[in-house]
């Protein structure tokens, strides 16, 4: 097994892309120092670690910093191999989770950003776009218990933690996402339910109040 020594998350406490990395260490047992970050008054370890985009999350293993969520899960499943592997080992099936997980990381987040940014015709466009992302997702997961089968995987990491934004994204755009895409809600229930997941997502009436604060603070009220 490899050592956990030095293992350190910069991070910042609402942020999807830096709970992939948590549930990615909880759920193959790794002890890390947390670090919690100021985004508007960035750490010299942050910028240190990341000075291409300067941005967390960030994982600080032995010293040696690895930057980007989705790269930061990978090394962590190929680094801490021995439990919980969450890749799977055909070269199709890994292929396929990295696409499926590359579309969340380019859709999702952007989509459900212009949910709370905009009004009007714009918001009722990316409401639609949205809505059609959560039914390809749907389509892919099928009737599997996770998208990669039945084990909690890395489409699974990738996604799950969004899942406390839907509250904010159905809020402020006048939709369901139990009523659109109703497996996708299924099996975010179902991943709340692990709890590497359940202790690292926020309750999704505070992350609401999260995006009512940037609505204040981007005039967007």
């Amino acid at each position: 097994m490899a050592s956990e020594k030095g293992v350190m998350l910069l991070d910042f406490w609402v942020s999807p892309f830096g709970q992939r990395a948590r549930i990615a260490l909880a759920e193959k047992g790794v002890q890390y120092e947390y670090k919690e970050e100021n985004l508007t008054e960035k750490s010299e370890l942050l910028l240190k670690a990341n000075p291409v985009h300067k941005k967390i999350p960030v994982l600080i293993h032995d010293g040696k910093p690895v930057c980007e969520s989705l790269i930061i899960v990978e090394y962590i499943n190929e680094v801490w191999s021995d439990k919980a592997p969450l890749m799977p080992s055909d070269p199709y099936q890994k292929a396929q989770a990295r696409f499926w997980a590359d579309f969340v990381d380019k859709k999702v987040y952007d989509c459900g950003s212009r949910l709370w940014k905009l009004k009007g015709e714009e918001q009722q466009a990316a409401k639609k776009e949205m809505i059609e992302i959560l039914q390809l997702l749907e389509a892919q997961l099928g009737d599997k218990k996770y998208f990669g089968g039945d084990s909690f995987g890395f489409v699974d990491v990738a996604f799950v933690p969004f899942t406390s934004w839907f509250y904010s994204y159905e809020t402020c755009a006048n939709f369901s996402v139990e009523g659109v895409a109703p497996k996708i809600a299924q099996w975010a229930k179902r991943c709340m339910e692990r709890e590497s997941v359940a202790k690292t997502l926020y309750d999704p009436k505070k992350v609401y109040e999260f995006v009512c604060f940037l609505k204040k603070k981007f005039g967007v009220e």
